[in-house]
């Protein structure tokens, strides 16, 4: 375990981490950790629907502030547009500050620029969830209708308070002086503690932080890799590294999902399958429901998770944030998790498989998909609403 003491640049030690599935466990935890702040929330998320789920934590919100803690809420311009300004006007009445995340050009009838795809969630500077995971009945367990699968990452600790900090640069405006909300932080020494560092992609600021922990793990992994995530499109540069790593040995698994909800996408990403069989990695569809999950791991020793898509939109269009954990211990336990799924919710598909299942016609169709998207993504940062 890498415990001891700071040994990669940018780890923060004294942390304490857990694993968590969308549904009851991750909406759980959200829950409990803003009824339980004391001093500030921030919340940003890329979507949040006024349902079942979104009014439970929009009134978990207006219940903090009411008793004096300072609620940040910024949902994203774009993906969270249809809230009504009557939902908005009752957080802003309780004392939640609300604004959207803003494009750079925006009119009636276009949107361009970058889009806040993260989720974070930050309590008193120490508390944080970082998740694939949007605010909305669909990724929460409901009756008759289980979540989407996807994950969180609930952390105790310094990494709570970088997080904390992006936040807070994040709700304040560009080029324009503000006065920052400060308060008292907490702190806590943990006996069993883990490195985690905050990866951020953002082509404003230029950051480019978790594409780099991508190639970097499949550039220097030297067993085996496992990706799970959903609308996989990786460019070339990743593909290159992908092929690379497999050749020298590497097992390489793909976890993505059998059911979309973006069609078009997951036709573009079954184009690409017959490339990564040619290069010996193996594809795993999950299909036990919607796959929304963002997250990677490399010899046991190293997890990736948070909101970034391994396609060009994420690496070069949205604002993106990651955790990455170098802890042998969480990787392991992690590893074993995606291996039950595999064995027990996903359907490997093999070059026989998907030569039965794909003829000439459909093949064509995914070669067109393929050409369609990658040219939306291209002058756009895509009209899809992949979450």
């Amino acid at each position: 375990m890498f415990n001891k003491k700071n040994r990669y640049p940018g780890y923060t030690s004294n942390n304490n981490i857990q694993l968590l599935r969308s549904g009851k466990p991750y909406f759980d935890t959200l829950l409990h950790i803003i009824q339980t702040a004391r001093y500030s929330i921030h919340l940003q998320v890329y979507i949040f629907t006024d349902d079942d789920t979104g009014k439970t934590v929009a009134q978990a919100l207006m219940d903090a502030a009411k008793r004096g803690v300072a609620v940040y809420f910024m949902p994203d311009g774009y993906a969270s547009q249809d809230l009504s300004n009557k939902f908005i006007q009752t957080l802003t009445d309780a004392g939640v500050h609300f604004r959207f995340f803003e494009p750079l050009l925006k009119s009636e009838h276009f949107y361009f620029g970058r889009r806040m795809h993260h989720k974070v969630t930050v309590v008193d500077g120490f508390y944080s969830l970082v998740a694939g995971i949007n605010i909305g009945n669909r990724y929460n367990d409901m009756p008759n209708q289980p979540a989407w699968m996807d994950w969180g990452l609930y952390a105790e600790g310094e990494v709570s308070l970088q997080l904390y900090k992006t936040c807070l640069q994040l709700w304040s405006k560009a080029n324009q002086l503000v006065k920052k909300p400060m308060h008292e932080i907490v702190t806590k020494s943990f006996n069993d503690t883990c490195q985690v560092r905050v990866r951020r992609n953002d082509w404003v600021k230029r950051y480019n932080q978790i594409s780099r922990s991508y190639i970097d793990m499949i550039r220097t992994a030297s067993s085996h890799v496992t990706i799970m995530s959903s609308y996989f499109i990786p460019g070339w540069f990743i593909r290159q590294r992908l092929a690379k790593a497999a050749k020298r040995g590497v097992q390489i698994k793909l976890i993505l999902t059998g059911i979309s909800d973006v069609k078009i996408a997951k036709s573009a990403e079954c184009y690409i399958y017959r490339w990564f069989h040619k290069n010996n990695i193996e594809i795993y569809e999950y299909n036990a429901g919607v796959l929304h999950s963002k997250l990677a791991t490399q010899d046991g020793r190293f997890v990736t998770i948070g909101s970034y898509n391994v396609n060009n939109i994420s690496a070069y269009a949205s604002v993106e944030l990651n955790l990455d954990i170098a802890d042998t211990a969480f990787a392991k336990a992690t590893e074993k998790q995606l291996d039950t799924i595999i064995k027990n919710d996903c359907i490997q598909i093999t070059p026989e498989v998907y030569n039965k299942r794909y003829g000439f016609i459909k093949r064509s169709l995914q070669y067109l998909s393929y050409l369609t998207v990658r040219v939306l993504i291209n002058i756009s940062t895509f009209y899809f609403k992949q979450g």
